[in-house]
């Protein structure tokens, strides 16, 4: 097989709207709207080449709310904010850390911003 072009993905702009039912007949009640059905990665990742997911084992993580289990979404292509949650590498290990710009109490690598901790209810 040879590859003959290359293509850039391209990031779909469109969000879920609801739209009116295109039917005929008598309408029912319960369908006088179609809704089309929500992409998460349309609406929780803003970029796809650099967003990663993590699911979470264990519950060391409590006192940030995430849990066993959890799915972390983490963007490497945000910058540090102040008060936000992130995956850092120190002395080769991963591990969540609240930024603080103001002080730094050790020496890591920032590795991505947390976007969003998903956890069942």
């Amino acid at each position: 097989m040879e590859i003959n072009q290359v293509k850039q993905l391209q990031k779909n702009y469109q969000r879920h709207t609801a739209e009116v039912s295109k039917q005929t007949g008598f309408p029912s009640a319960a369908t006088h709207y179609t809704e089309q059905s929500i992409d998460l990665h349309d609406e929780l990742v803003n970029n796809r080449d650099a967003t990663f997911f993590i699911r979470i084992k264990g519950n060391e993580l409590e006192y940030f709310h995430i849990f066993n289990n959890d799915v972390l979404i983490v963007d490497r292509s945000l910058a540090p904010q102040n008060n936000r949650l992130a995956v850092v590498v120190q002395e080769g290990t991963f591990f969540i850390r609240k930024i603080q710009l103001q002080r730094l109490e050790s020496e890591y690598i920032l590795w991505g911003m947390i976007t969003y901790v998903i956890h069942k209810v």
